[in-house]
């Protein structure tokens, strides 16, 4: 009998007192977990669905090899920020718990030296920790020959085949040839379809125990909502968030579709606010807390809202747009329902769903082209060259650089080296087999978007089926669709108020407050801007391509070669209810030789509305590339260089709006600020048509 083995009765009792109930009982597998764990029976790969427990199974499992005197718990997970419910359940256990994290980096020492004088039971870090040389040097070396056991979460991570690789995961398998050979070893995940888990054999070894639960959620209901554009899908939020059941999720792609819904739908009434990566770390937990104790709706959350946060009754997740891949669906649906009898999850999609995914396929890998731009540019650097460097060096964005270097360091031997802040070229080639992985990723997560949308068209009440299939589950006994479907309609005052909503939803510029690394050779620009050369805060009509005036903004300067008169009333009702102060006394813009008439026309068009003086006062030199292709600061000013020339007579000494059609990288605009806050202007307020999104 399984009640029989000698620590299941104290296993129970820590269950208890994790989850503050005394009649709890062990679910289906967790305590065969446990039990496997205790007697170290050999590495063990749990996949189970979200809510099932999997923190209960290793917070159990290292207190009770801790009570027999076995070293502490090494835990990795990527979801630190998201792990405050559990780390509370461990701490009622008495399991003491600590954690190296990216947000609380003055704890590190403390926290480290805890570790060395063995008071503490499990350490969770962060994957980015274990290429951190500092960790390796002032706690992995002191912890490594005594740890007990190890635990990955969120294990799907390590597989390059999975949705959510991790490149700092690749670490992993070089961790556990340092560990004693009897340290236990538990990987767990929820979602991990026979791809992955082949993948995660290999890193993790041939005789890796796995046990599967069953995937279905049976209080889920599915539903996808076809939806042709954003205007509509808006509406349909307004009219039937009020009608799901309890608070939940709607899920965005991007931080700017997380922030717009939220504001429009706070502006219909609804308790709603906005959570992304991009938030400071309080207002992340206080928004949690919040949904938690359904103070809030909902929450319009980008992925950062994912994996690790745990809300038992949370009665729907909504998402406004297709996921990228079937796995991504099935743990952000899954947060919805676990603790209820029925549930909503539901699908809206549409027009331009597949362009913000495929976005994210071409940007998880850098290209051939960029790498060896990168290589060939340390090739020449003597001495090394520094992330800015390589920045003036290569048209790519910071992120992009950084990202290509982390993937080329992981690589064994690696054909880059790093010391202090400079990267430099070693002997060891970049080998094929390298893009060879890159292929076939790409070519996966492609197939997986082509899933997902595959999924978008299936008839209500067969789609928790298609998420087993495609996750190689067993979906013979998913039982019937419990809930009626949401209705697919939305009123046709709504959608006009959406399209109201979005042209008054005027987007700030924010000012550039430094001079990227290295001074441009015509302009000698570097350093801090100073306050009398920068450009005040701006406004932006609209967002590039958007339902409000974003769409009518393209046809204008793609179609009919001039901004129509509606955009300059439109423009000009922005600026009186913005209210710049100092009052602007007069209007310029910038102008451009590839479009010679179309900004200059709508500035004085702009301008007569205003009541003020268009004056031509910048002047265009030199033909560059339009700014959009290029790819970083440092690449942006320099094809800005001596582009520009200013006529110092015309320059009024009033606060003056300076009109441009797109305002993306705020360079064009910070340049020119700086040339005529040079030549006498006072204050300057950027004005832009759209917003093209690019600067985030």
């Amino acid at each position: 009998m399984v009640t029989a083995h000698p620590l299941h009765a104290r296993a129970l009792d820590l269950l208890c007192a994790g989850t503050g109930n005394p009649n709890a009982t062990f679910r289906d597998g967790q305590w065969d977990a446990i039990r496997h764990l205790a007697d170290g029976d050999g590495r063990l790969l749990v996949v189970q669905k979200t809510g099932w427990g999997k923190s209960f199974v290793y917070f159990i499992a290292t207190k009770l090899l801790r009570e027999a005197g076995n070293g502490p718990t090494l835990l990795i997970s990527p979801l630190l920020a998201l792990m405050r419910n559990q780390i509370e359940a461990a701490s009622r256990m008495g399991v003491v718990a600590e954690t190296i994290n990216s947000t609380n980096q003055d704890d590190w020492h403390p926290v480290a030296e805890r570790v060395r004088r063995h008071e503490v039971d499990i350490l969770l870090i962060s994957p980015e920790r274990l290429a951190n040389a500092e960790f390796q040097a002032t706690v992995l070396d002191t912890i490594a020959s005594r740890v007990g056991m190890v635990v990955i979460d969120e294990a799907h991570c390590i597989s390059d085949w999975g949705h959510d690789f991790r490149p700092q995961y690749r670490q992993v398998e070089r961790l556990l040839r340092r560990l004693p050979a009897q340290s236990r070893l538990l990987a767990t995940t929820a979602t991990a379809n026979d791809r992955v888990i082949a993948d995660l054999r290999e890193v993790l070894g041939h005789d890796l125990t796995i046990t599967r639960g069953d995937l279905a959620r049976p209080s889920l209901t599915l539903q996808a909502i076809s939806i042709p554009n954003r205007a509509n899908r808006l509406a349909w939020l307004a009219d039937h968030l009020g009608d799901l059941p309890g608070s939940g999720i709607i899920y965005a792609l991007t931080k700017s579709d997380a922030y717009r819904i939220a504001i429009w739908l706070r502006s219909k009434g609804h308790a709603v606010d906005a959570y992304t990566g991009g938030d400071e770390n309080d207002r992340r937990i206080a928004l949690e807390q919040a949904l938690l104790e359904n103070h809030v709706k909902a929450l319009v959350a980008t992925s950062a809202l994912g994996m690790g946060f745990d809300k038992p009754d949370l009665g729907f997740v909504v998402h406004f747009q297709v996921p990228g891949s079937v796995v991504t669906y099935y743990q952000q649906v899954g947060r919805a329902g676990r603790a209820l009898d029925d549930a909503y999850g539901i699908l809206l999609h549409g027009r331009g769903d597949t362009d913000i995914t495929t976005w994210f396929i071409n940007a998880a890998f850098p290209a051939r082209k960029d790498v060896e731009g990168i290589l060939e540019a340390l090739r020449n650097a003597t001495g090394g060259a520094s992330i800015p460097d390589l920045e003036r060096l290569v048209n790519l964005g910071r992120g992009r650089i950084n990202h290509a270097l982390l993937l080329l360091g992981l690589e064994s031997p690696s054909p880059i080296a790093k010391e202090g802040s400079r990267y430099f070229l070693s002997p060891a080639p970049l080998p094929e087999a390298f893009w060879d992985r890159v292929k076939r990723i790409t070519d996966i997560r492609e197939a997986e978007q082509a899933q997902m949308q595959a999924y978008a068209t299936l008839p209500f009440g067969d789609h928790m089926r298609f998420l087993i299939d495609a996750l190689d589950g067993d979906a013979s006994d998913v039982p019937p669709t419990r809930l009626p479907p949401m209705p697919e309609t939305v009123s046709e005052t709504t959608v006009r108020e959406v399209v109201t909503f979005l042209r008054r939803t005027h987007l700030p510029i924010e000012p550039r407050r430094q001079w990227p690394a290295g001074p441009s050779p015509a302009w000698g620009l570097k350093g801090n801007i100073p306050d009398r050369y920068r450009a005040e805060e701006g406004r932006a009509l609209s967002l590039w391509g958007d339902a409000g005036w974003g769409d009518t903004v393209r046809r204008g300067k793609y179609e009919a070669d001039e901004f129509g008169n509606d955009l300059v009333e439109a423009c000009a009702g922005m600026i009186r209810e913005w209210r710049p102060t100092p009052a602007p006394t007069w209007v310029t813009y910038i102008p451009s030789l590839r479009h010679p008439s179309l900004v200059p026309s709508f500035a004085r068009r702009l301008a007569t509305a205003l009541g003020l003086p268009c004056i031509d006062a910048i002047t265009k030199t030199v033909d560059r590339p339009e700014q959009k292709h290029m790819s970083n600061s440092a690449q942006q000013l320099l094809n800005l260089d001596g582009s520009l020339e200013v006529n110092q007579r015309a320059v009024q000494s009033g606060p003056v709006i300076l009109v441009d059609d797109m305002v993306d990288s705020r360079w064009t605009f910070t340049v020119g600020a700086w040339l005529l806050r040079s030549s006498g202007s006072a204050e300057v307020f950027p004005v832009a048509l759209s917003q093209t999104g690019s600067d985030e």
